[in-house]
């Protein structure tokens, strides 16, 4: 996929398949019971556990249980296939961890367009490692409403493990392993929930969240764990994300467990509304949390994050990149650079940096290299409030930038204590130009107002 930071920087198996994960139990019986309402694969001649290719025989199971609106029932057992497609309301029940369909090769494994009310449930889908072309997923579904993927595994896909464009629905307790590129790809969702899955050895990002141009999305992405993505394909940030979202407007990140990502945890790029909550984040090795470019509106709060370059960046107001509330949230133990591929002359060690139309409140931010907290890059700066935070250990605890142009910035009530560079510290882009601002000398800069801050030396 072409993404360039810069510019794309029945009823009783319907109500089965929303449930929470199943144990092998509960899922061989949900299989059985599927198998009794409805159709079972080995009626079609179908062999688990055959060395024979078994496609032609499951697209007419598969084919003939949509006709008939029933379930269809995959007994445990491997079924060697290719390319399978799926009609409206087709619903394939296998045994959790026990029913596998092995990819032998083709555009993808299970393949559906137009189909609505599609249910995939307790099925292992084994891609093999078999490359895929471009742009396409193990299971790619195309212009569907109402889809249900959960209980399900993803394994060793050639391309993504999910591609969807202009679907509706939820892919919820599934588990994705050695994805060659990202566990799952969303174009221009109509309403999606992506729950409690597990995503552990991406090699482009973990979950994306794409629209093709900017509008709503409202897509939630929540209770996930997701671990080890790597920015295979290099770049500056378009890989290498556990969670991205990119031109989605309305998108809700929020209780997302992220640990060990080449590049940010969360990266909401020219994404409106978006809101990142409560997620757990570590050992990330640019931005943590993320919104930049052509943006209104983003909610960061009470977000945990240790070890990363930046904490929370929010940023690009010259490409109109505005309004933010950061709050509540524990940043620490930041790191001195970015990885490699990103600008050099990008900065790093920094607890949070913010642009325009912004609130900083009751934030802890402990051990950053450089600065606790920035507000500005040259003239880019209008009406910033920092106030009710903790810095500590910080080689400057808030910076702000006094350049002409700049606007407005508001720094009182902040607890900064072992601050060597100064507890606040005027800046012209990068580089400190002024004295500590919280002992003097702000009346040479109008714009400013630093009040009672609690310094600590």
């Amino acid at each position: 996929m072409d993404v360039n930071r810069r510019h794309l920087i029945g009823a009783s198996v319907a109500g089965a398949a929303g449930t929470l994960a199943m144990s092998p139990d509960a899922a061989r019986a949900a299989a059985q019971s599927a198998g009794s309402l409805g159709r079972d694969v080995t009626q079609y001649g179908v062999r688990p556990g055959s060395p024979d290719d078994q496609t032609r025989n499951l697209q007419r199971a598969i084919d003939d249980a949509a006709r008939a609106q029933v379930p269809l029932a995959f007994p445990p057992g491997v079924y060697r296939t290719g390319l399978l497609r799926l009609a409206p309301g087709s619903q394939l029940i296998g045994v959790r961890g026990a029913s596998r369909l092995s990819f032998n090769g083709g555009a993808s494994l299970l393949e559906s367009e137009g189909a609505g009310g599609v249910v995939l449930m307790g099925l292992s889908f084994d891609g093999g490692n078999v490359p895929l072309p471009a742009r396409r997923g193990l299971v790619h579904c195309l212009s569907g409403r109402d889809i249900r993927i959960t209980d399900c595994q993803f394994i060793g896909s050639g391309g993504a493990g999910i591609w969807f464009e202009q679907m509706s629905g939820d892919v919820s307790n599934n588990i994705f392993t050695d994805i060659a590129s990202t566990a799952l790809v969303s174009f221009d969702a109509l309403g999606l929930m992506v729950a409690r899955n597990t995503i552990k050895g991406t090699n482009d990002n973990g979950i994306e969240i794409l629209r093709t141009a900017i509008g709503d999305d409202g897509s939630i992405v929540a209770d996930n764990r997701i671990e080890d993505i790597k920015a295979g394909p290099g770049g500056s940030g378009q890989y290498g994300n556990a969670i991205n979202a990119f031109r989605a407007g309305n998108v809700i990140v929020r209780g997302n467990r992220i640990r060990n990502c080449d590049f940010s945890a969360v990266r909401g790029n020219s994404a409106s509304n978006i809101h990142i909550s409560d997620n757990s984040v570590s050992n990330v090795r640019e931005v943590a949390l993320y919104s930049e470019f052509s943006f209104e509106a983003a909610v960061i709060a009470n977000n945990t994050v240790d070890g990363a370059a930046i904490g929370v960046s929010v940023c690009n107001f010259n490409e109109g990149g505005r309004i933010a509330a950061v709050q509540g949230n524990i940043i620490r133990n930041l790191l001195p650079k970015r990885p490699a591929g990103t600008d050099p002359n990008d900065g790093a060690g920094i607890g949070i940096y913010v642009e325009a139309d912004s609130a900083v409140t009751g934030n802890v931010i402990e051990n950053a290299p450089t600065f606790g907290i920035v507000a500005g890059w040259g003239k880019y700066l209008r009406d910033v409030a920092i106030t009710g935070n903790v810095v500590r250990r910080a080689s400057v605890g808030i910076g702000v930038s006094v350049v002409p142009g700049a606007g407005s910035a508001l720094i009182n009530n902040n607890m900064i204590s072992e601050t060597p560079g100064g507890a606040v510290v005027g800046l012209d882009h990068a580089r400190a130009v002024t004295s500590d601002l919280s002992v003097g000398g702000t009346q040479q800069y109008a714009q400013l107002m630093v009040g009672a801050n609690a310094v600590r030396r």
